[in-house]
C-alpha cells in the first residue's frame, strides 16, 4: 500500500481502522475505502458482502459485481481484527440508500439496490441482485428490473 505522510494517511485518506496480517501486511479502513494488502482500493459502496470467520480468523470481502461476470471476492487473513469489523459493518450498511425485492415469478424476484458513497458527492450507483434461477436477460425478468428501478428511483427522488 503506497503511504502518503506516514501512518495516519494512505492515498491522502485518514485511516479509521487498521489490522495486520500474520505476514505484517496491513489492512486498514478510511472514510471511503478499503485497503487490501497487495494495492486493492475498495470504495464502500462497491462491498457487496463483509463476512469475518472467527474459527479461521478470516475476513471476505465481496464486491458488487456485474451480471454474467465472476464476482471479486477477496480473502484476507487477520490476526485482530480489532475495531475493522466494526468499521466495515457501519460503512457497508451506511453506504445501501435503498434495497427493494420486486417478484417476477411467484417467489422468485430480484432486489433493487441503490448505494451511496461516504462524501455524497457522487450519484447513487444502482445494482440488481437476482434469485436464483431467473435469467436477467428473459423479457419478463428484465421489464420487471426496469419497473422496479422506475419506481426506486422515484422513491429516494433520484432523477
Amino acid at each position: 500500500m503506497k503511504r502518503i505522510g506516514g501512518l495516519g494517511k494512505l492515498a491522502g485518506e485518514r485511516v479509521l481502522a487498521l489490522a495486520r496480517t500474520g505476514d505484517g501486511a496491513e489492512v486498514v479502513g478510511t472514510r471511503d475505502a478499503l485497503f487490501l494488502p497487495g494495492g486493492v482500493r475498495i470504495p464502500w459502496e462497491q462491498v457487496q458482502a463483509a463476512d469475518w470467520d472467527i474459527d479461521a480468523a478470516t475476513l471476505t470481502v465481496a464486491e458488487v459485481g456485474t451480471w454474467g461476470e465472476e464476482r471479486p471476492v477477496h480473502v484476507v487473513a487477520v490476526d485482530d481484527p480489532g475495531l475493522l469489523l466494526e468499521l466495515v459493518r457501519e460503512r457497508v450498511t451506511a453506504s445501501v440508500v435503498l434495497q427493494r425485492h420486486a417478484p417476477v415469478r411467484g417467489a422468485l424476484g430480484l432486489f433493487v439496490i441503490a448505494r451511496r458513497a461516504p462524501r455524497g458527492d457522487q450519484s447513487l450507483q444502482w445494482s440488481f441482485e437476482y434469485d436464483e434461477g431467473l435469467d436477467p436477460d428473459a423479457p419478463d425478468v428484465k421489464a420487471a428490473a426496469i419497473a422496479a428501478l422506475e419506481r426506486a428511483r422515484d422513491e429516494v427522488g433520484d432523477r
